[in-house]
């Protein structure tokens, strides 16, 4: 068998190969080790931003429940390990070695040489590693749109499109349609699709759930929430009516993140999938999502965030004004090269003191001097780590200092703050 490091070398080799679209891959390869996708009970979850928020809920959600639950999401901030994960706990170093080992095995004796992505590996061991553990239920993240997603091999209870907004345009089109066309792919025959999709998205969605005949619940049609204070909502869904709910994550977003869920919830109950309401209150109460407004540190305040393109930012934007309008505000900004940075950029200069341009540490960051036109007074910076030393340096106890732009810049910053700060 092979090592955990040697397992890691592997992926990391189709990683560098790059994006490979279509399901073909993906399905040889889940057909070569005996199509364990067809033995779990799913939810499949896509959107621009917040399918990894609702799928953590979910799963919280689904635990406090009293099943055994997979997730698997993308990208990690970290580990590997934290993209697949039961009853959230990550799988351990040992299961990947040997089902990659297992994998490998399975596919060389078909063809050595097939070519197949990244992700299109990375899916099949999440696939056969909740079959392995034997899951009541795994929530599904899309990577990337939907419609030729590596996960798009399911068969789910119920489908998920939280958001559609433009990202990704290179792959998934050059307006909002294609991309909400793309994200629709996810949707089966007859199977009920919730959403939280709006305007030009929504009729997109609108449209293919009824060629599909598939049951359409659109957030403020069909399901509700008001917002009663900070991260409490009161919700009236399809059946179930829920006041006070605490939702253990920061933001205004969080709070349609969590009404879509609770929508999924009451259709996984009609699919033999009873959900207490304690399970509910409980799931959200102590729901932990690393990366998405984390407080990091105190004394200064070091908020977390993997806002990857405008959509997000705005929300962050609204969260900061709201939360931290008197502070001193450092910004600390690392983005990739394939994003709207200037868009993103122009919604957060306005409301920072003092700015840092930084890459995190993979080839598809923009370089840090190529923001700097935004910006007559900027520091640059040429990684992660100098960026913190610089922060530390400027920031009095009671400044903020966000690091936001991208998930890999996040998870450069979580693992050096401890030493840095």
């Amino acid at each position: 068998m092979k090592g955990y490091s040697e397992s890691m070398e592997y992926l990391s080799g189709l990683e560098r190969s790059g994006i490979i679209f279509g399901l073909d891959n993906i399905k040889w390869i889940l057909e070569s080790i005996g199509n364990p996708q067809n033995r779990l009970r799913c939810v499949h979850v896509a959107g621009t931003n917040g399918k990894g928020s609702v799928s953590t809920m979910l799963s919280f959600i689904l635990r406090e429940s009293g099943y055994r639950v997979g997730k698997y999401t993308s990208p990690h901030l970290i580990m590997f390990n934290e993209r697949i994960a039961v009853d959230e706990e990550e799988i351990g170093d040992k299961d990947i070695d040997e089902i990659t080992d297992f994998i490998r095995g399975r596919i060389e004796k078909r063809d050595v040489k097939r070519q197949f992505s990244y992700f299109d590996f990375t899916t099949a061991i999440a696939f056969e590693y909740f079959y392995r553990r034997d899951v009541d239920i795994a929530i599904i993240e899309v990577g990337l749109g939907g419609r030729l997603d590596s996960t798009n091999v399911i068969l789910p209870l119920v489908s998920i499109i939280t958001n559609v907004g433009l990202d990704h345009l290179e792959y998934l089109g050059g307006n909002l349609a294609s991309v909400a066309m793309e994200k629709s792919g996810i949707i089966k025959e007859h199977i009920p699709v919730v959403t939280g999709a709006e305007n030009e998205a929504l009729s997109v969605v609108e449209k293919t759930a009824k060629k599909m005949s598939s049951p359409l619940y659109i957030l403020g049609r069909d399901f509700y929430y008001r917002k009663q204070k900070e991260q409490v909502i009161d919700y009236r869904g399809c059946k179930k009516t829920l006041n006070n709910v605490y939702i253990n994550l920061m933001g205004d977003h969080q709070l349609s993140n969590a009404s879509i869920a609770l929508c999924a919830t009451e259709i996984m109950s009609e699919c033999g999938f009873e959900v207490p309401e304690k399970a509910i209150y409980s799931g959200l109460a102590h729901i932990k999502w690393p990366g998405r407004l984390e407080v990091a540190r105190q004394n200064p305040t070091i908020i977390l965030d993997g806002a990857h393109n405008l959509h997000a930012v705005i929300a962050l934007s609204r969260f900061i004004k709201a939360r931290y309008s008197n502070q001193r505000k450092i910004l600390i900004f690392g983005v990739l090269s394939d994003k709207d940075y200037e868009g993103m950029l122009r919604e957060l200069i306005p409301i920072m003191d003092i700015v840092i341009f930084t890459k995190p540490d993979t080839i598809r960051a923009l370089s840090p001097y190529r923001m700097a036109h935004l910006l007559d007074k900027c520091i640059i910076s040429e990684d992660v780590r100098s960026a913190l030393d610089i922060a530390r340096e400027m920031a009095r106890k009671d400044d903020i200092i966000l690091i936001t732009g991208s998930l890999y810049t996040v998870g450069e910053a979580k693992k050096l703050i401890d030493e840095v700060f």
